[in-house]
This record gives structure tokens, sequence and C-alpha cells, in this order.
């Protein structure tokens, strides 16, 4: 992958690169071949020399983008966090992506449904075997519980035009990405529920679980 960034003399990495620009401003129904050789500065017959058809072009946008992002999350996890240098190589990447995923997952397609499903899978897969510097969720359902997680973090990126309007900077952008993810990163290291409070509401919450998703009676409160 490193290899493949550093150059593509065939030009395949550079369609694709602009095949997720157009695929994330026009949609998989809007974005046509000729548009993403136009953008590329190829021709359509090069397009699909390459990849054959927009269905194939865009399985691999996809797949580039679930591979970029379960390797950032993993460089991170393992120390890249504390290097601002690959924080700012690490936001010049996803950046791009996180366009692509923002048109993707509002599309409604079962490429949005892999896509989601398989960064579920990879985050509980991160929490059940533990990694430096984060503690294992204390929880009975890890898989509910990475689903909101990741839920959380994809919400941002779907919701990035009023996140960016409220912040007052294009949060898919180096000069508003930051900001966004420092107030994440603050909510995820904050406890805002007293313990008291947090138990109170895990047990009613259990019990309405246990009940099939009904209230309890009131002679049962």
């Amino acid at each position: 992958m490193a290899a493949e960034r550093a150059g593509d003399p065939t030009g395949r990495t550079r369609i694709r690169d602009a095949a997720l620009l157009q695929f994330a401003e026009h949609g998989v129904k809007g974005a046509t071949i000729r548009g993403i050789a136009k953008a590329a500065g190829v021709s359509p017959a090069l397009v699909q020399h390459h990849f054959g058809t927009k269905e194939a072009l865009r399985l691999a946008c996809d797949a580039y983008v679930i591979e970029v992002i379960r390797e950032t999350k993993g460089e991170a996890l393992d120390g890249g966090m504390g290097d601002p240098g690959f924080l700012a190589i690490a936001v010049r990447a996803a950046l791009p992506v996180q366009r692509y995923l923002a048109r993707a997952l509002t599309d409604g397609t079962d490429a949005a449904n892999t896509l989601f499903d398989d960064a579920v899978a990879f985050t509980e897969e991160v929490l059940e075997r533990g990694t430096s510097g984060m503690r294992k969720p204390a929880t009975d359902d890890l898989h509910a519980y990475a689903t909101v997680l990741t839920s959380m973090s994809v919400g941002m990126v779907v919701l990035h035009d009023h996140l960016s309007r409220a912040l007052g900077a294009d949060t898919f952008t180096a000069e508003g990405y930051p900001r966004m993810a420092l107030a994440a990163l603050e909510v995820l290291d904050d406890r805002l529920m007293s313990p008291e409070l947090a138990d109170q509401a895990r047990t009613a919450l259990k019990n309405m679980l246990a009940a099939g998703g009904q209230p309890p009676d009131k002679e049962d409160r």
C-alpha cells in the first residue's frame, strides 16, 4: 500500500483517487466513467482497462476505504496518536476517505451496509483484543458497544455539513477536522454521569431488555 501511495506510473491509483471524489460528489448513480476519466486526466478507455466497469471501480474504492480505515486506526492505536507527523499524514489521507464515506453511507446500497458492518467488526476486534493505552470496555454486550461506538464516529462523517456549519469550518479540511476530533476525544475521555446515575440507568435498561423491551409494571418498580 505504501508503494502504491508513493507513485503509480500506470495511473490506476490516480483513477481510483479521482473516483473517490467523483463518487463522493455525485454518488454512485451520478458518477460516470467519462467524468472519472476527466478528473483523473486519463481516457475513459484507460479507466475501463484498469477496472472494467463503474461497479468494479466502486468495489475497488470500497476496498481501499476499508484498508485505509483499518491501517490508520491500527497505526494510531500502536503509538501514532502521540506523533504529530503521523497525525498530519493520517488527516490528509483520511479526508478524501471521509468524503466518500459520507456519501456512500447515505446512498442506501449494499456497499454501504458492507462498509458499516466491516467498521463494526474491526472496532469489535480491537476492543476484544485490547491495545496499548486502551482498556477493555466494561460491557457484557461487546457487539452492541462496538456498533454504537462506530455509529457515533460515522455520524460525525454523515452529519459533516451540520458540524461544519456549527463549528464555522469545514470538518473535511485540515483546518476544521482537528477541532472536531479534539472534541470527540474529550467526549470519549470524559465521564459526564456519576457512577450512581450510570448504575441506575444501566439497571433500568437491563430490566427493560429482560422484559422484551417493555417498561416494568408500576408494582415492579
